[in-house]
This record gives structure tokens, C-alpha cells and sequence, in this order.
């Protein structure tokens, strides 16, 4: 799909979520309906959630996560949220960072992923400075100044309102606190644009049916994607939630995007 039909089907989106609807990867569908279609592609892939990231990055995603961990300046006693933590990753090792005097809360909407973080984080002992709780990044359960780093890794992209989702994390976050947001963008490489697109709608699908059983779900990972905003857009909308010192780093040629900013 061409850089022009991908910002033609975003506008549309964007049009289409003023008149109570959104979109679900490339289909539209009402608002209320999004949450329900994203929790089903998570209960589906929860259990394979890992062993894909493995094989569809070829390992790259824990380079891009280990770097946003090391751009977090988290150190001993900070209180992390790690939000759509999913499997843990990041919690994993924000929770040695921060120590016994810190603490470390995973929280995902889904709670297949949920309980599959919990489950792989007890068992490699990580107990004692971590909580895990369900919760809607639209809607954070937690009183305002709370955090201060709040990550949210490849999740973004599946919230319904994102410029909601942006000032919640803004509102929680503690003034001098850091936002960042590691997500799937808009490639600088042309040459790799095509063969991205041809890898995520050919190969990714298929590699989903075959490891995961569900082709669908992948299918919708990869449109996902597609529809998520470009690196200025999202800049722009992480400054309208009130965010200052804005920026963003382009990983291998911009296929993944680092967003960093602070709340004043």
C-alpha cells in the first residue's frame, strides 16, 4: 500500500471516529465495538504472544525494548507503569532497575495477557515490588502524579481514543516524569516499505496460522500498523496532552519509532 492510500485511509479513520465509529485495522467499526475486536486478537495470540514477537522480529524487538529501558533513566525507588505490559518484558527489568524500595505496576487491558505476564514474571521470581492490574489506558485507575516513567510499548496502536489515552498517561504521570511510547511507525526506506508490506501481509499472516492458528488475528496486527500515525502526527498529539521536549528516534529506518517526552 502506497505512503498516499495509507494517509487516505487514516483520514478517513479519523473522519469516520467523529460519527461514532473507528477503525479496526482497515474496517470500520462503532467505537463501542473496538475494544471487544482488540480484547478477541489478544485472547487468541496470548499464549503464542511471546514466541511471535520472536520469530515475526526475528529477536529485533527485545534491541528496540532494551533501548527504550535504557532511554527510561529509571533508577532505585522510581514507580514505573508499564502500560499494555502484556507478557513483561519491560516490567521484568524495570522492576531490577527500581529495586526494593521502587515499584513496578504492569497493566493491560486484556486479561489473557495479563495473566500470562503474571505467570512468566513469577516464575522467573520477580515478586515483591510489582503490581499487576487490568486497566484502559483511556481511563488509568490511579490518582494524578503517580509514575515517574510510564512506558507503553506496541500497544498504542490498538486504543480506541489515543488522544484520551495520551493525557490520562500525562495526567498520572509526576511533574519532571517521562512518557515513552515504542510503537510501530512509518519507514524512511522506501526500497523497505515494499518489502515490509509484502512481509506483513504475506509472510506475517501465514506465520500466525501456522504457530498460532490465527492467520485473522495477525491480519489485523499488520493494518493495525498501517493506521497508526505517522511519527509527526504522533509528536504533535503527545504535545497536545500537555507533554513537553517532544522527540522521537527512528529504529531500523523507522519500522518502530521511540517517543520520548516530559511532563512539565
Amino acid at each position: 500500500m502506497s505512503e498516499k492510500d495509507q494517509a487516505s485511509l487514516s483520514d478517513h479513520a479519523a473522519k469516520q471516529s467523529q460519527e461514532g465509529t473507528t477503525h479496526f485495522g482497515y474496517q470500520q467499526v462503532a467505537v463501542e465495538d473496538k475494544v471487544r475486536k482488540v480484547a478477541d486478537v489478544f485472547h487468541s495470540v496470548a499464549g503464542k504472544y511471546d514466541l511471535m514477537n520472536d520469530l515475526m522480529s526475528g529477536g529485533i524487538h527485545r534491541l528496540w525494548k532494551r533501548y527504550t529501558i535504557n532511554r527510561s533513566s529509571v533508577r532505585r525507588g522510581h514507580k514505573v507503569l508499564d502500560i499494555a505490559g502484556g507478557t513483561g518484558d519491560l516490567t521484568l527489568k524495570f522492576s531490577q532497575l527500581v529495586g526494593p524500595t521502587g515499584k513496578v505496576v504492569l497493566a493491560d487491558i486484556n486479561d489473557s495477557m495479563l495473566n500470562v505476564g503474571r505467570d512468566k514474571l513469577t516464575n522467573r521470581g520477580a515478586v515483591g515490588n510489582i503490581e499487576y492490574v487490568q486497566a484502559n489506558a483511556e481511563y488509568l485507575p490511579f490518582p494524578d502524579n503517580t509514575f515517574d516513567v510510564i512506558t507503553i510499548a506496541f500497544g498504542l496502536r490498538n486504543v480506541t481514543d489515543k488522544d484520551k489515552a495520551l493525557a490520562s498517561m500525562a495526567r498520572v504521570l509526576k511533574p519532571g516524569g517521562r512518557l515513552l511510547v515504542l510503537e510501530f511507525s512509518k519507514t524512511t526506506n522506501p526500497l523497505m516499505s515494499k518489502a515490509y508490506d509484502t512481509y506483513s501481509f504475506t509472510l506475517l499472516p501465514l506465520m500466525g496460522q501456522l504457530v498460532a492458528g490465527d492467520a485473522e488475528s495477525y491480519r489485523y496486527l499488520a493494518e493495525s500498523i498501517r493506521m497508526h500515525p505517522d511519527q509527526e502526527t504522533l509528536k504533535g498529539m503527545m504535545e497536545n496532552a500537555g507533554l513537553v521536549r517532544v522527540e522521537y528516534e527512528n529504529l531500523t529506518s523507522g519500522i518502530v519509532a521511540l517517543h520520548t517526552g516530559i511532563k512539565p
